[in-house]
């Protein structure tokens, strides 16, 4: 029967994961005029967003495509992002989920909304998920009652899938920290030692290896013997902004012109060159950016600017036919802390209709020891997941505390069978307040459906961590399987299970009529829990529409997760099963909870027989299988049906209770009997 279901399950997941991207058709339906879809990227699953004159204006891509995170039930969730060149989100829309609070719980609309949050919002913040005041470069987006983990799970995956295309395709907007040069550091040094402790790079390339680069080309010239060595260009590159640089290489007036001028945003860059070679363009205008000279890192090209400065230099620096200071917009992560690469551009040739320039690069990197600069130490970006885990610390650890004590009791069950009832009755209210309604809790098929779909499909069971409370009781309750059967979850920590228990009292209080089924009708009703299970597998298979919807079957959403806070109808039918259990004892747990049918499948794993049984119990006795609400004990031999069983503990405390167990009042009769025989031999 097992293999059935897991095959079932297997073939639900098959029909209902496969994926496939957007059709540029599809995709023009988000586009407004003036702009149009453009090309889709050969590599990457992206495409191009155009303005009204044909310019790269925008980027457009689904987060299934790059970041296929499952939903926290395990399922797809997909989102289409529009993402401007500079890194900030225009749209972000919802293209498909299947999270149960969004479908049918509290419908789709809030996490519409909650995707509203990031229009406007760059790439260049840190962008999470809570209740916290944003601040400085964290940003903070509004959750969603009663489906943090789905939120977060959406959070994740839209920044995954956006700084994937950021690093791909737009230059320095990747979030990067930045340090900045120490300013309180000065040493001296003379042009030697600056160049031997490698704080000013020198590049020297002779007419000879300038030609080299050509060739193969229609542009390389030929050289006279006498020419090869000439010098081509002798270049030096240092950072002003350093002030054991600066101050031992420019005059004070070109240090005042600095301060003046540079933003703090800003990097001083110093070239200096000789040579034949000019490393600026006749026609160049100062103040602009140099399309000669490049600045590199990590493969982007960086924003740069001549500032005009006047440059002075110290005695005891050579002289230099060239020069010029390059202003480096730091906004858009340059790290001069970390290498770099200065491209000295050489370009032979005009543009025209019948010609094409040859461009080849002088390349000179460029790195500083790491002690002049204020180096910020890597904060490792906490996963969201783990975050989950800590912003919920005390309550898991109340949980775990909670779960090690009901182990002790069903372990040792002993020390608690004076006054049972009462001490279950606490322990069912933790459960219905602190496990349901505080903590969320409750148990579901969702999750189950959600963990085969996952495996099946090779994708990350991170999605469960997502949600540690709930992680925490199902790794429990898979323990308690294996050891006890079924009956830990179903009589002690389901939150839903304990309203229907205390509606029950409240029907023996009330005293109104109790239903009890006949041990027949009782045998076959118990089925209808795994008819119901099978329903909603064959459902997923055969109409997966409509399976979100049919998993209602559970009240639980409703009850528990919503707290009644819901249309009508779902209120009305969480509500029936509350009131007929006033008649009948847990008549949904028992025969339609397809929890409770995965449950019991999986309980027959377990080792441990653990409920002690005389060889009388049954016959002369009956009084467990009297007492039984759950009719889990079987009238001829007294022997416990596990599958049924949940666990109250009520036989325990009858099987040794000898005001209440037969066979102990039997014993106890016989053994006074016996002391009053021998009494009476004693004083005749």
């Amino acid at each position: 029967m097992i293999r059935l279901i897991l095959i079932i399950f297997i073939l639900l997941v098959s029909f209902n994961n496969i994926h496939a991207s957007m059709t540029k058709e599809e995709l023009t339906k988000f586009i407004t005029k003036p702009m149009s879809l453009g090309k889709k990227d050969k590599a990457l699953p992206v495409w191009e967003i155009l303005d009204e004159n044909k310019n790269l204006h925008s980027y457009i891509f689904e987060t299934f495509d790059l970041a296929p995170i499952a939903g926290f039930s395990g399922g797809k969730m997909n989102i289409l992002i529009k993402m401007s060149i500079e890194g900030k989100f225009l749209d972000v829309y919802l293209l498909e989920q299947d999270e149960p609070v969004f479908v049918s719980g509290l419908g789709v609309q809030p996490f519409i909304d909650f995707l509203k949050q990031y229009k406007d919002k760059t790439l260049k913040n840190s962008i999470k998920v809570g209740d916290l005041k944003s601040s400085g470069n964290t940003v903070y987006l509004d959750g969603v009652s009663k489906a943090t983990a789905s939120v977060k799970i959406a959070n994740d995956s839209i920044l995954a899938s956006s700084i994937k295309i950021a690093k791909e395709k737009l230059s320095g907007v990747a979030p990067k920290e930045i340090s900045n040069p120490k300013k309180d550091l000065l040493e001296k040094h003379t042009w030697e030692s600056l160049l031997d402790n490698k704080l000013v790079k020198n590049l020297k390339v002779t007419k000879k290896e300038a030609e080299k680069l050509f060739e193969n080309t229609e542009y390389v010239n030929e050289l006279l013997d006498e020419e090869k060595n000439e010098l081509f260009l002798d270049l030096y590159v240092a950072d002003l902004t350093i002030p054991s640089i600066a101050k031992n290489i420019i005059k004070q007036t070109t240090q005042n012109e600095l301060d003046g001028q540079l933003l703090e945003t800003e990097e001083a860059i110093l070239i200096l060159a000789n040579g034949a070679h000019q490393i600026l363009r006749e026609d160049f205008v100062r103040n602009t950016s140099p399309d000669t000279l490049e600045i590199q890192q990590e493969g982007f090209a960086l924003n740069i600017r001549d500032g005009d400065y006047q440059i002075d230099l110290l005695e005891g620096i050579p002289q230099f036919d060239q020069s010029l200071i390059l202003q480096v917009d730091k906004r858009f992560d340059f790290d001069p802390s970390s290498s770099w690469t200065l491209n000295t551009k050489l370009v032979r040739g005009d543009t025209t209709l019948y010609s094409i320039p040859v461009i080849k690069n002088l390349s000179l990197d460029v790195h500083i020891d790491k002690k002049y600069f204020d180096i910020k130490e890597k904060v490792k970006e906490t996963p969201l997941w783990l975050a989950s885990i800590y912003e919920q610390k005390e309550k898991l650890i109340i949980l775990t505390l909670l779960l090690s004590g009901l182990f002790i009791i069903l372990f040792k069950y002993q020390v608690v069978l004076t006054n049972l009832r009462y001490k279950r009755s606490f322990l069912l209210l933790i459960t219905l307040f602190f496990i349901g309604w505080y903590g969320q809790g409750q148990l579901s098929m969702v999750t189950i459906l959600g963990l085969v779909k996952a495996v099946v499909n090779s994708q990350s069971l991170q999605f469960l961590l997502y949600d540690p409370f709930s992680l925490i009781i199902w790794f429990f309750v898979l323990l308690s399987l294996v050891i006890w059967g079924r009956g830990t979850f179903c009589g002690w920590l389901c939150p839903y299970g304990v309203l229907q228990e205390f509606s029950h009292y409240l029907g023996r209080i009330l005293k109104l009529p109790r239903i009890r089924f006949s041990e027949k009708l009782n045998s076959k009703l118990i089925y209808i829990k795994y008819v119901v299970l099978a329903s909603l597998i064959l459902s997923a298979i055969f109409a997966p529409n409509i399976t979100e919807y049919l998993i209602e079957i559970e009240p639980f959403k409703t009850s528990i997760t919503l707290i009644f806070d819901r249309q009508w109808p779902y209120v009305v039918y969480a509500l029936f099963w509350l009131i007929l259990g006033m008649f009948l004892f847990k008549g949904f747990c028992r025969y339609f909870c397809p929890l409770g049918a995965f449950l019991s499948l999986m309980g027959r794993l377990q080792i441990l027989d653990w409920l002690p049984r005389r060889a009388e119990c049954g016959n002369p006795c009956n009084n467990c299988h009297k007492s039984c609400n759950y009719q889990a004990i079987d009238k001829t031999d007294g022997h416990i049906k596990y599958a049924d069983c949940f666990q109250c503990l009520d036989c325990v405390q009858i099987y040794s209770d000898a005001n209440l167990c037969k066979i102990l009042k039997k014993d106890a009769k016989k053994e006074k009997d016996m002391e009053i025989k021998d009494w009476r031999k004693t004083n005749v």
